[in-house]
């Protein structure tokens, strides 16, 4: 389809209370991936498809599996398999705002790092679709709290990243446990061999779907700085003090290296967050949404640990360490210059690294040359990040609601204005509401004196 993103949904065989609900939503032309696999998805075939996240991959399945959805029966008929729980956590906000149309439209999401009690309790009142890791699925699969037999739909979101993850073999144990008869849709940001095995493996004559890299590196401008090994911590600084960067993810290799790269930001006094795969869930969560909610400067992560990380307005991208994947680097690259906005990302190599430098640039996406040597030797201006995150011990499963959160911040007394209020997050058991800092204070005691949907509820800096 030449001029895909140019088709609207309008001109789906949508229901229109489908069709309204896009419309309220803003939801208007479509992007190239929905334009091309929407049509076939809807018309029941199975897809496998090249596309990476913030392509709208997620409205083209959700969009094809709210299609097929019987909202009087509460059996599982449709499964989305996600690599993180952050990812299936998008994955079911996403759905449940597309599906608002539909009256008592259940996604549940089940996902490790969070007890599995909980899970099995919301289960036993039946959901139309779940989101989950593949391990969780397994889990409840295995204590027979969770019935597959009558999906129609099976996803597989970013599959590349599940099999790297060593997930191949439960995600075929979980197939197993559905009808032969499925709809398999699967969604992939590169293209292994692996791929093209599972795909066989599980899907019947698949059409194949590639799009182009969907963020435009055209877009994004790309910095290389070259210094000796021992060097780099200190050419960060110079970095982080020439272009004057106040957030950034910043990319390392290994856990110790996140380690020492967070410990030498937060003496500089910026407020730096690791981000590492042996976290547990509570833990990444508040990191990740702390950075989100623009309450901390910088996050350090590694590629395990970043898997499902999706920030809108980054505008840096920082390589500490250069990786030795090609794609990997387009992949960390591509989280900045997203939509229409333009990005920068910088990288830092050792004087022995010439040959990573050299396949970066064989990509597409690799545009490297190396900048002088930075001169910038003015102290680093490190400002304090425009919002403070407050955490209150409460969450979705408490009944409690964005406007909750914002209506105990603004009401009465003491309460504040709500153009001080940013991004809140309602999660299962906790949610995090960010507040200007000017205002945190104010706020924090303010929350601390009144009462939620008529109870207390902690509150605490997070």
């Amino acid at each position: 389809m030449s001029d895909a993103s140019q088709l609207n949904f309008s001109q789906l065989n949508l229901s229109k209370a489908q069709t309204d609900n896009l419309n309220k939503l803003g939801y208007q032309t479509m992007t190239d991936i929905q334009a091309q696999a929407l049509p076939l998805a809807l018309n029941g075939k199975d897809i496998i498809a090249q596309a990476k996240t913030g392509s709208g991959k997620t409205a083209a399945f959700s969009l094809a599996i709210l299609d097929k959805i019987n909202p009087r029966f509460f059996g599982a008929q449709a499964l989305i398999l996600c690599p993180t729980r952050e990812l299936a956590t998008q994955v079911a906000q996403e759905m449940r705002k597309l599906g608002r149309h539909i009256a008592n439209l259940k996604v549940v999401i089940l996902s490790g790092g969070q007890s599995i009690g909980p899970q099995i309790g919301s289960l036993a009142h039946g959901a139309h679709i779940v989101v989950g890791t593949p391990g969780r699925i397994k889990d409840h699969l295995r204590k027979k709290t969770l019935e597959i037999d009558q999906i129609k739909t099976l996803v597989l979101d970013e599959a590349d990243r599940m099999l790297d993850m060593g997930f191949r073999d439960d995600i075929e144990d979980i197939a197993a446990h559905t009808p032969e008869q499925r709809q398999t849709l699967l969604f992939s940001a590169t293209y292994p061999d692996n791929i093209e095995k599972l795909s066989k493996h599980l899907q019947y004559e698949p059409q194949s779907i590639r799009i182009a890299d969907t963020h435009d590196q055209k877009k994004i401008q790309q910095q290389l700085f070259i210094c000796p090994r021992g060097e780099k911590t200190e050419t960060l600084k110079k970095i982080l003090s020439y272009f004057d960067i106040q957030q950034a993810v910043i990319f390392c290799n290994t856990k110790q290296v996140v380690q020492e790269v967070t410990q030498a930001l937060q003496d500089l006094r910026c407020s730096a967050l690791a981000l590492q795969g042996d976290m547990d869930q509570k833990d990444r969560d508040r990191v990740l949404i702390r950075f989100k909610q623009q309450s901390a400067n910088f996050l350090i992560a590694t590629d395990v640990a970043a898997r499902g990380l999706d920030v809108d307005n980054l505008e840096y991208v920082i390589n500490f360490d250069l990786p030795r994947d090609t794609d990997v680097y387009a992949h960390r690259i591509g989280r900045t210059g997203r939509a229409d906005k333009t990005g920068i990302a910088i990288s830092i190599a050792s004087d022995k690294e010439q040959y990573k430098v050299d396949a970066i640039n064989q990509h597409p996406a690799g545009d490297l040359v190396a900048e002088q040597t930075l001169t910038a030797e003015q102290a680093i201006q490190i400002q304090p990040m425009p919002y403070i995150s407050l955490c209150l011990q409460a969450g979705r499963k408490d009944k409690l609601r964005p406007g909750d959160i914002l209506g105990a911040l603004t009401n009465g007394q003491g309460g504040i204005d709500g153009k001080a209020v940013g991004n809140i997050a309602v999660l299962d058991y906790v949610a995090y509401v960010a507040v200007e800092r000017d205002q945190a204070k104010a706020a924090l005691e303010h929350l601390q004196q009144s009462r939620i949907k008529g109870r207390k509820i902690k509150v605490r800096k997070a």
